[in-house]
């Protein structure tokens, strides 16, 4: 197996890394359990104000993927209907606007120059395909209405909007939620560790400890504004790196 891929095991033991030191900061992860299986997915939600750039919205604007779209790695549909509105959630255990136009169908489309509170929800999956963790996310206006995808885009910062047309990091689409059945917004992990490689690699080389969820998450939660705070390196500690003998349970 290639150094910079995650199989399950070491994808569990870094989330389980990742929520001890978000219980010690306070920053809000969990773990979400699938009701009738052993699978799941970390969960955090934040409130943040964004501002809507009109440059930024519109099909000629979105960054696309060069040469054929990356198949759906978890059996996802590739289809464009509107995300719905979060269900209900439990909370690994032990450890554990606005100036838009409203459709009908509920969901959000902006205006250009708004500036909105909108509520995001980020899930982080494990794919079996590509030995890799999956970025799936959604938002929500205050009243409750879903983002569409180009509200999506108008809401990434024209510097990352910038760096997703020139890395290999360079698609946002809605994507069925392989646990949850319910479209959601994705970065496609086809990539990934082609991101990951250098990373990695230079922690290596510097004998610094790891942690490749924490690791891959600075790299891309900014991109959709799940900022990561500083603090996680500090607490990060030999057990961090994939392959260490830390047993979650």
């Amino acid at each position: 197996m290639s150094c910079c891929a995650l199989d399950e095991e070491d994808f569990r033991r870094c989330c389980l890394l990742l929520l001890q030191m978000s219980k010690q900061l306070g920053d809000g992860w969990s773990w979400e359990p699938v009701q009738g299986s052993e699978e799941g997915y970390l969960r955090k939600t934040a409130v943040r104000s964004v501002s809507i750039d009109p440059e930024g919205s519109g099909p000629d604007s979105e960054p696309r993927a060069s040469g054929p779209p990356c198949p759906d790695q978890q059996g996802g549909e590739e289809g464009e209907s509107a995300p719905t509105a979060p269900a209900g959630t439990h909370s690994l255990r032990g450890v554990t606007e606005e100036e838009d136009e409203e459709e009908d169908d509920g969901v959000c489309v902006v205006s250009g120059g708004s500036s909105q509170v909108l509520q995001y929800e980020y899930h982080i999956l494990h794919s079996c395909s590509y030995a890799a963790p999956v970025l799936y996310f959604r938002a929500f206006t205050q009243e409750g209405r879903s983002l569409s995808l180009e509200g999506m885009w108008s809401s990434v910062h024209p510097n990352y909007r910038l760096r997703l047309q020139s890395s290999p990091l360079n698609t946002i689409s809605l994507q069925e939620h392989p646990l949850l059945g319910q479209p959601f917004f994705m970065l496609h992990p086809c990539r990934t560790e082609e991101v990951m490689r250098p990373v990695l690699q230079a922690a290596h080389e510097q004998h610094r400890p790891v942690n490749y969820v924490l690791s891959w998450l600075s790299v891309v939660g900014p991109v959709v504004g799940l900022d990561v705070p500083l603090k996680y390196s500090a607490l990060l500690g030999p057990a961090a790196s994939p392959g260490s003998s830390s047993d979650p349970d």
